[in-house]
C-alpha cells in the first residue's frame, strides 16, 4: 500500500479506534498508544494530542491512578458524548467500509456505491 494512502488512513479511523478502546476499559495514554502501535504501526507520539483534543471536545475525562513504580499515571475514561461518538463513527465506519468492499467485489456499481446517478452527475457539474 502507498505509504500516503496508509497514512491518511490511519488517521481517519485513529479516534473511532481510541473510543472502541476506552469502551472495552479505561486507560492511560501509552497503553493506548502500544495497543494502537500493534494493531496499526501507528506512532505513540500521534496518541497524546488526539488525547487533548478528545479532551476537550467532552469526549474523554481524566483521572490519576497512583503507580507503585512511579508517579501516578493519567486515566482516560469515556463520557457520554464519548459514546454517542462511538456510536456514530461506529454506524459510518461500517457503512463506509460496506460500501468500500462492495465496489472491491464488483457487487456494486461505482455510480451506486458513490450516490445515485443523479448525485454522481451533480458532483460532477459542480467540479467543472
Amino acid at each position: 500500500m502507498p505509504e500516503a494512502i496508509e497514512i491518511q488512513l490511519k488517521k481517519g479511523v485513529l479516534t473511532l479506534c481510541v473510543l472502541a478502546l476506552l469502551n472495552r476499559h479505561d486507560s492511560y495514554a501509552y497503553e493506548i498508544a502500544s495497543t494502537l502501535s500493534d494493531a496499526i504501526d501507528m506512532g505513540e507520539g500521534t496518541i497524546y494530542p488526539l488525547m487533548r483534543r478528545m479532551q476537550s471536545d467532552g469526549q474523554v475525562e481524566t483521572y490519576l491512578v497512583e503507580s507503585p513504580s512511579g508517579p501516578s499515571r493519567k486515566y482516560y475514561r469515556l463520557t457520554d458524548a464519548g459514546r454517542r461518538a462511538l456510536d456514530a463513527q461506529t454506524t459510518e465506519w461500517r457503512a463506509f467500509a460496506h460500501a468500500v468492499e462492495s465496489v472491491l467485489d464488483g457487487a456494486t456499481p461505482v455510480a451506486a456505491a458513490a450516490g445515485t446517478t443523479e448525485d454522481v452527475t451533480a458532483e460532477r457539474g459542480a467540479e467543472q
